[in-house]
């Protein structure tokens, strides 16, 4: 059964919308900012970092309307994951040293609310599901919302990935890896030095072909191919042997019944780091070689950690509709034998791999093709 993504809410640090997003990230901005150690360059949105809660409505709300629907969507169903959820606020909350506000609130901030909240927000009884996947969450979302409707479960699915990292504990984590970026996140660049710790969020409208073509909308792409595989290897650094990206690829394309040379673009996981550019440049190359172009949106975004994968996904959909393959914004000197898109081009766009890969040795990889 096809899978159709017929609606996006996107909110990064480039835009509040998905238009927004898309027009600053095409002409190669960033909305990353240079904070100093020890927080490294971070990624707000607008001058503070949003609750998880307002990205989480304004990313539901704005899918709803991109896709032409409205609450309630009683036999729908939600598949809406993070990395840190709620993490920042029971930080903040633990800080003052007692709780002032209504026990209620703090469980309605529990991990799994996440998916919760989408539920009470869409009006949906379906499948509410909240999955958790490090770096890989998002597109574990969309692959398993896809497969709630290839299963006849539901109709339509709202999947996707919300995240607001910004907190004293994550900082402190990815310090003492230390891949925070000080300055320019670089991907894939010689002089990459880290990563740069974003908000932001993305939820997709996934449809069944029959329900999208008896409400005659316009997709932006189809769910091709997914590859779910995990290293079970090192917690925290890629794979020496990339057996398990290499095969989350591979079942990706053979899902899609295309060949690596029908992949028209890669948006990557492209984090800016030094070990995770170079494993994922050498599978890029392993199976694509030089002529398959690579982007990444971490320099342009940030990495939203459980959102990367989504946002990306709601990134490749709008470049599918718009036949433009978006610059690996910092980018400026490769360090490796790829393809690296340093401005935006123009292209002929059928197919677009998307991967995510997250600590625990998660791979998660989309093969998106135009409707």
């Amino acid at each position: 059964m096809t899978v159709l993504i017929t609606g996006i809410g996107l909110l990064t640090t480039l835009g509040e919308n998905a238009p927004q997003t898309w027009q600053r990230y095409l002409q190669g901005d960033t909305g990353l900012q240079p904070k100093g150690l020890p927080t490294g360059t971070v990624g707000v949105i607008g001058t503070t970092t949003q609750p998880l809660e307002t990205i989480l409505s304004q990313t539901v709300a704005e899918a709803l309307a991109d896709a032409g629907l409205a609450a309630p969507l009683v036999d729908g169903g939600v598949v809406v994951g993070s990395s840190r959820s709620f993490q920042a606020q029971w930080e903040a909350w633990l800080c003052t040293g007692e709780p002032s506000l209504p026990l209620n609130y703090w469980l309605e901030r529990l991990p799994a609310a996440v998916s919760q909240q989408v539920a009470q927000q869409a009006g949906i009884v379906g499948p509410v599901l909240n999955p958790t996947a490090a770096c890989a969450t998002g597109i574990w979302a969309i692959a398993q919302g896809a497969m709630l409707i290839q299963q006849g479960q539901c109709e339509v699915v709202l999947a996707g990935a919300v995240e607001s990292p910004l907190s004293p504990l994550t900082f402190a984590g990815f310090q003492r890896l230390g891949v925070l970026a000080s300055e320019r996140v670089a991907p894939f660049d010689r002089d990459r030095h880290g990563l740069g710790l974003a908000a932001g969020g993305a939820i997709l409208v996934l449809e069944s072909e029959r329900h999208s073509r008896s409400r005659q909308v316009q997709p932006y792409g189809a769910i091709a191919g997914v590859g779910l595989t995990a290293d079970a290897e090192q917690i925290a650094a890629p794979s020496l042997r990339q057996e398990g990206a290499i095969a989350a690829i591979q079942k990706a394309l053979h899902q899609s019944q295309c060949t690596p040379a029908e992949i028209d673009y890669i948006h990557s996981h492209g984090t800016g780091t030094r070990l995770n550019d170079a494993a994922e440049a050498a599978w890029i190359q392993k199976l694509f070689g030089f002529h398959t172009p690579v982007t990444s949106s971490k320099g342009a975004v940030g990495h939203t950690l459980g959102a990367a994968g989504a946002i990306a996904t709601a990134l490749s959909c709008l470049s599918l509709k718009d036949q433009h393959i978006p610059p690996c914004v910092g980018c400026q000197h490769p360090a490796f034998d790829l393809d690296i898109v340093l401005k935006a081009r123009a292209a002929h766009l059928r197919r677009i791999l998307c991967c995510s890969y997250g600590f625990g040795g998660q791979n998660a990889v989309l093969v998106l093709a135009a409707p």
